[in-house]
């Protein structure tokens, strides 16, 4: 692993496309090969509590942190030399002062690894995960299976309606749809809105 030493990692992709379990098999390989490995996840996302969790899998313990200050602090306490931080388009704070701060830990010869969302349920790209991919040494894109055909998934579309950009949930909240099919559905969706208001308006 000592190729890797002081790199940025990066995997992404939409919901169920293994961006997590690749970021988890990451950190076992550092911690196997003897480095001292920091895991994080954003105190928004309680699936699991403290350990970053996939289906079927057990969990990786891990600190839950707001941003990326408290782990610069980690690293510099703790003596890391290699962290993970998963869904990190949920941190805390303004792109520019996560991105810098990442960059810092990589200054000074820390790996970063990082699995995140590259774009939300409206398939608009995650601020973070977009300026970070520029700097990366490695960018895996990984591709979830389309629940309507089969292809390789394009995003995460969400099945409930309304609420903030930022909804945690899993299977019941999202499905991962390819690029044609989330068209079909979103075209869907915007018949069944304006059906309902012309409903509203002929009452």
């Amino acid at each position: 692993m000592h190729q890797y030493k002081g790199k940025l990692i990066i995997h992404t992709g939409s919901m169920f496309s293994g961006k997590t379990s690749s970021l988890k098999k990451d950190l076992n390989r550092f911690k196997i090969a003897g480095y001292k490995v920091g895991a994080y996840k954003p105190l928004v996302d309680t699936r699991g509590g403290t350990k970053i969790t996939v289906h079927n899998e057990e969990g990786l313990e891990a600190t839950c942190v707001h941003g990326v200050d408290q782990i610069i602090k980690d690293v510099e306490e703790k003596n890391l030399q290699v962290i993970g931080i998963d869904e990190v388009q949920f941190l805390q704070g303004q792109a520019e002062d996560i991105r810098q701060g990442l960059l810092s830990i990589l200054d000074h010869g820390v790996t970063v690894v990082l699995a995140g969302l590259d774009m939300d349920y409206n398939g608009v790209a995650f601020e973070i995960v977009k300026e970070l991919m520029p700097y990366a040494d490695y960018v895996n894109k990984h591709h979830a299976v389309c629940t309507k055909c089969g292809v390789d998934a394009w995003v995460s579309h969400r099945k409930v309606k309304g609420g903030d950009r930022v909804l945690i949930g899993a299977e019941a909240e999202y499905e991962p749809l390819c690029r044609s099919c989330y068209r079909k559905v979103r075209e869907e969706e915007e018949r069944e809105v304006n059906k309902n208001q012309i409903s509203l308006e002929i009452k």
